[in-house]
């Protein structure tokens, strides 16, 4: 990833007010499922800039550049708003929004204010410059932190009503400005392992914990035959166990927990199958199928043009919206670091901030879409 030592770039025209804009984001509180405020400061900033027709749902404020034509793809510029509760271990106050030696400090600067201010700008410029080989969509969306019902869940859904999902998407999340080409999917598995209780000092019943430790050890080797190529293996965990009521009664019952990061060689609900599969006495339930890995093609006009620009393909150990954006190719790269995000004392480089509002457009407008497959 990159040092906070970076290459020169001119200063943008657009800095400070970008600055400004995120500061006055970071001074208003923006917890997930609570981020009415901010879409509010959204909603009204997009419609000071004519940045088209502003719409919004729930709080996910968004605009449609005009001229859209089922003849092209559609791209979607997508950052979130929404930010996780201040750590404890916070010296400043979150909501402070402090300039200190080239840094932007304050809770949700770097995760995500720098990306989606810069993402917008970027929706402004592109869309006044005349025409374009694609449609573009600029998505403020909420609820990222949580995964919430009301962030992309909805969102989606709500484009597709209307005939304006994307063909591919530029995630906005803090990446140093490196392309994250891929992410592990997500599933967490209650196990439950029957059996029949009986005084210890007999040595009956059935006990419990020994049939987990049977399927645990099956967890443990699961292999399946087919890896990622980008990916690699399924990793699976048991990260949690519960059982039994006292020293001298055999338990019949025993509970735990499985982690399991998945990958873009089987389907969430696939790979929940094959688990099934593996164990002999736990009954395994997923508590969500919907965090899917996310895996873009390395010839892809997105992947393609970052790495026309100098910038390296990685694979992202955290996760975001593109989780949720199965089956529609998706980019993450943005400015800051993934490493402060959700820490005390956040911050984001101006240095980064200024990055950005030039390497979006031109990564943008290096795109070569010639070819592409899309959906309209």
């Amino acid at each position: 990833m990159a040092s906070e030592t970076r290459a020169p770039f001119t200063r943008h025209k657009n800095l400070d007010e970008a600055v400004g804009l995120i500061s006055k984001l970071v001074a208003t509180p923006s917890f997930s499922r609570e981020e009415s405020a901010t879409a509010d400061i959204w909603e009204n900033w997009l419609r000071e800039k004519k940045a088209g027709r502003v719409e919004r749902l729930h709080n996910n404020v968004f605009v449609v550049a005009e001229g859209f034509s089922h003849e092209r793809p559609t791209l979607m510029l997508n950052s979130h708003h929404d930010t996780v509760r201040p750590a404890a271990s916070y010296t400043r106050d979150p909501f402070e929004a402090v300039v200190e030696d080239g840094r932007l400090y304050g809770l949700g600067s770097n995760d995500a204010g720098a990306s989606g201010v810069a993402l917008a700008f970027t929706f402004l410029h592109l869309a006044r410059s005349g025409a374009l080989p694609f449609n573009m969509i600029l998505a403020i969306t909420a609820a990222e932190e949580v995964m919430g019902e009301n962030g992309m869940r909805a969102f989606l859904p709500h484009l597709a009503e209307r005939g304006l999902t994307p063909d591919m998407v530029l995630v906005g999340e803090p990446t140093g400005m490196q392309p994250a080409i891929a992410e592990r999917g997500l599933l967490v598995l209650d196990a439950t392992v029957a059996g029949k209780s009986g005084h210890a000092a007999r040595n009956e019943g059935i006990n419990a914990i020994y049939r987990a430790i049977d399927d645990i050890t099956a967890l443990r080797n699961f292999a399946p035959a087919a890896v990622s190529d980008v990916l690699g293996p399924i990793k699976v965990s048991v990260t949690m166990i519960d059982a039994g009521t006292q020293h001298n009664v055999v338990p019949d019952s025993c509970r735990y927990v499985v982690d399991v990061r998945t990958t873009d060689a089987y389907s969430n609900e696939e790979t929940v199958e094959l688990l099934r599969e593996a164990v002999s006495w736990s009954e395994l339930k997923p508590r969500s199928t919907r965090v899917h890995a996310s895996v873009i093609a390395p010839d892809h006009p997105l992947v393609r043009s970052a790495v026309a620009l100098g910038r390296t393909p990685f694979v992202s150990p955290t996760t975001s919206d593109m989780a949720l954006m199965h089956g529609i190719p998706s980019l993450k790269i943005g400015p800051g670091e993934s490493s402060r995000s959700h820490t005390a004392d956040e911050f984001v480089l101006l240095e980064e901030i200024n990055e950005a509002l030039h390497l979006y457009p031109a990564l943008l407008k290096g795109m070569d879409v010639r070819g592409l497959d899309f959906r309209h």
